[in-house]
């Protein structure tokens, strides 16, 4: 019992980030319909802002260091947007549906940013002080207080998007773009503006994901990559396009990584999940829960 309590702890504490970071990639796709490679960079460039201002906050202003870890996330998310405005307006705008295009923009834009990031941040590894101390236990399983406090942050956010999403007017128009397109522009939805805001929505949902993994792990100008392949697992496996598929992706790809990294070791779980990416996409290519496109 305590045993599976763990696992679960585990798959939890590490699928709550998978899912965000997965959440804002199937959202871009959903309503412009181009899969955006660079999504990594700006989960790395929260994780690198995060990094560099925790330990400039502490002493500066004296607050107790969660406190410090919500106005570096905050800081984080206002450059992330900053940055995906400036990539939306200069490229992507110009490239909506477009699958070629977008991915030849995007594979650019990782090298450039990649290099931006070098030159601002150094490649020099950044590790961040724990923001709260102890261990916690949970039905048997034993999880860190920060642990916890970064699941709970990424669940509220997680919960946020999708009050968004079914409940505001926005979130309906994300919706009916994403189902129709021509369906909604008839109705009166502006395509383009309505294209902008999901974008913004999706690199803000990568930029939170980056900025709650930073106290978890060693941030360095390419963190995303790792992530990135994880999240194109996820919604190979729950639909591209598909909020809920994207949840489910999350979910089920840590808890494989904590039941093959506990039993054996990552490296095999890593084979299982490619494994299983390929049996979808000979199976059924558009997912758990994604639909054909027409």
């Amino acid at each position: 019992m305590d045993l599976a309590a763990q696992l679960l702890v585990n798959t939890l504490q590490i699928g709550s980030v998978y899912v965000l970071f997965a959440l804002g990639l199937t959202l871009i796709f959903g309503v412009m319909k181009i899969v955006n490679f660079a999504h990594g960079e700006f989960f790395s460039l929260a994780a690198l802002v995060v990094a560099v201002l925790m330990p400039v906050l502490a002493p500066a202003l004296g607050l107790p260091l969660w406190v410090d870890f919500l106005i570096a996330l905050a800081a984080a998310i206002g450059a992330v947007l900053v940055l995906g405005t400036l990539t939306y307006w200069i490229g992507f705008e110009r490239y909506l549906r477009d699958l070629v295009g977008s991915f030849i923009l995007s594979v650019g834009l990782i090298l450039f940013l990649q290099g931006v990031f070098v030159e601002i941040f150094t490649a020099t590894p950044r590790p961040v002080e724990p923001i709260v101390t102890g261990t916690i236990s949970i039905f048997g399983g034993r999880i860190t207080a920060q642990r916890l406090l970064i699941v709970a942050l990424a669940i509220t956010f997680t919960a946020m998007l999708y009050l968004v999403l079914q409940r505001t007017k926005l979130g309906k128009a994300l919706r009916a773009v994403a189902e129709d397109r021509e369906a909604a522009m008839l109705q009166g939805i502006r395509y383009r503006s309505i294209s902008f805001y999901g974008w913004l929505i999706g690199v803000s949902m990568a930029g939170l994901a980056g900025a709650l993994i930073a106290p978890l792990t060693v941030s360095q100008p390419a963190i995303g990559g790792d992530y990135l392949i994880k999240a194109f697992i996820i919604i190979i496996i729950g639909g591209l396009g598909s909020i809920p598929g994207a949840i489910f992706g999350g979910l089920l790809v840590a808890l494989i990584e904590s039941i093959f990294g506990y039993y054996y070791d990552l490296t095999i779980a890593t084979i299982i999940m490619f494994v299983l990416v390929m049996v979808f996409l000979l199976v059924r290519p558009q997912g758990l829960m994604g639909h054909v496109e027409r």
